[in-house]
């Protein structure tokens, strides 16, 4: 049966940059292939997770919700049975945060969805670290793709952004990831390692920072990648960690997938060793799938 269009452009044409590993035999103009290397051999005895990390779920509700809806979703979500080998964040609107924080399970910890790059300011609309750090808030998202390529944000930019919130105790999810058109191009790896990069150029202490792999064509369109496609971009940042920041640093960092992540496809995405847990967007916002999402952690256990 001929594949989908989506799943043509999704194959596992990805570049492998000089500075990294590559089989010496493939012509200059030919696509050059994802190498797994020791991470596939290991996949192929065990799913257990590669890094040293807990399992990580972090819920992005985005500009979505009410005061009522949320507080729906906080009531579902603290009546919610949870693994407990699990670290949970939820990232509800600016305007929602001092609501959610109030209310919500303190088993579940709080995110903001964006932070100014330094203290705050006459910088209308903007929100300081200083100012998450005085409601109680954690952790913040970092560079998301609607940010970089909505909004604008370079790399360079985000990645002075996660420095700056990490200096004021403020936690990051770091996200990175491909367009479409990119992927096509064979230049996933590019992408990312120069997202990558860009954060590595400001960060200096990477205890408190996640990384999620976010490919741009499976946010929200419901083209989620396959466990495959997302064990070999997951296996490559690792690799690229240990190279670029520490073998300590690749294995405690934890890199966790996000792109149309559900409650009917986690537990599949989950097993595979590379893939440290989720940031989950449109699931987030209903708390029995979500709850199925944080549990997915079974899988992994189970697998190995």
């Amino acid at each position: 049966m001929a594949a989908a269009p989506w799943s043509l452009a999704c194959s596992s044409r990805v570049s492998r940059p000089a500075d990294l590993r590559r089989t010496a035999a493939a012509p200059a103009d030919a696509p050059q292939q994802l190498r797994l290397g020791r991470s596939r051999r290991r996949a192929q005895r065990t799913v257990a997770m590669a890094g040293s990390g807990k399992f990580f779920v972090g819920g992005n509700w985005k500009c979505n919700g009410t005061k009522d809806s949320i507080s729906k979703l906080v009531s579902e979500l603290n009546a919610a049975t949870l693994e407990t080998d699990v670290d949970v964040v939820v990232a509800p609107p600016f305007i929602y945060i001092d609501q959610v924080k109030n209310s919500l399970t303190g088993r579940i910890e709080v995110s903001a969805q964006n932070v100014w790059i330094g203290k705050g300011g006459a910088y209308t609309g903007e929100i300081s670290a200083e100012q998450l750090v005085d409601i109680g808030c954690q952790w913040v998202i970092l560079g998301h793709s609607e940010r970089r390529n909505i909004i604008g944000e370079t790399d360079e930019f985000i990645g002075k952004k996660a420095a700056y919130a990490l200096s004021q105790n403020i936690k990051v999810i770091a996200c990175i990831g491909e367009l479409l058109e990119e992927r096509e191009a064979g230049k996933t790896f590019d992408v990312c390692f120069k997202q990558m990069k860009a954060y590595a150029d400001s960060i200096s202490n990477w205890a408190d920072v996640v990384i999620a792999y976010e490919p741009v064509w499976a946010i929200g369109t419901g083209k989620v990648a396959t466990p495959e496609q997302a064990q070999e971009v997951h296996a490559a940042i690792r690799d690229w960690l240990k190279t670029n920041v520490s073998p300590d640093g690749a294995s405690s960092i934890r890199i966790i997938y996000g792109g149309s992540v559900n409650a009917g496809n986690c537990a599949e995405l989950a097993k595979k060793e590379d893939i440290d847990g989720f940031l989950v967007g449109g699931a987030s916002l209903k708390g029995p799938d979500f709850a199925t999402i944080i549990n997915s952690v079974t899988s992994k256990k189970v697998a190995a």
